[in-house]
């Protein structure tokens, strides 16, 4: 990577920052949100296994609906040119002996046999002794929604090195936006759950000062 480009990277993040105030004339280019949504789709993730799907609600009816459930979201719901819904994957997909985790390793992997057995059983133990990941759905759940925020955090920096702004949200009733997208019929709770959101594009107000504590304050060198 070259100076300029690493640059660019912390521009990115410094100008960055969540945008509570969008203005609705501005619409993000399809370009460039397909750009964002690549973003997330190669993002890393443990084991390569993507536990993640992304809802891109641009329905204004839909936003509404889940206008009750998302307070956090609300300023996103008024203005925002995009707005997206991380969705994790439950423990249906993501055991080890799952037929998710099986097109993971042949058809999307293209792992041969024996190596497909081999990264299964590893898995497995990943998530029965080193995670304890089999002792509660919720747990699988958490892990996989820890993941979502990888993919996140790539959005939110793509979309701010190309000038976009966002707000990824997390003040919001889970139990009540799974219930309306379920009767909604966009998603299916055996396989999903609700993560994180986020909004995207352009602020229609002036940034607040960023801050942080110092590299000092947050790095131990050991």
């Amino acid at each position: 990577m070259t100076q300029s480009n690493l640059s660019s990277i912390l521009d990115a993040l410094k100008f960055r920052y969540a945008c509570k105030k969008f203005d609705p004339s501005k619409r993000v280019s399809d370009n460039d949100f397909l750009s964002i949504l690549e973003a997330a789709r190669l993002s890393p993730s443990s084991y390569g296994f993507e536990p993640w799907k992304l809802l891109v609600v641009q329905n204004p009816e839909l936003r509404e609906a889940l206008r009750p459930h998302a307070g956090g979201a609300h300023n996103s719901f008024n203005g925002a040119s995009h707005f997206v819904i991380l969705l994790a994957r439950k423990s249906a997909d993501m055991r080890y002996d799952s037929e998710y985790i099986s097109h993971m390793l042949h058809e999307v992997q293209g792992l041969p046999e024996a190596t497909a057995a081999m990264k299964r059983s590893s898995f497995e133990n990943f998530q029965r002794e080193s995670f304890k990941l089999l002792e509660s759905d919720r747990a699988m759940f958490d892990w996989a929604s820890k993941q979502t925020y990888i993919a996140l955090a790539n959005m939110l920096t793509i979309a701010a090195s190309m000038g976009i702004d966002s707000c990824p949200i997390e003040g919001f009733n889970r139990a009540g936006v799974e219930q309306k997208l379920s009767e909604l019929g966009l998603l299916d709770l055996e396989h999903f759950g609700v993560s994180v959101m986020a909004g995207f594009g352009y602020r229609a107000e002036t940034a607040p000062a960023k801050t942080r504590q110092s590299i000092e304050e947050i790095v131990q060198w050991v």
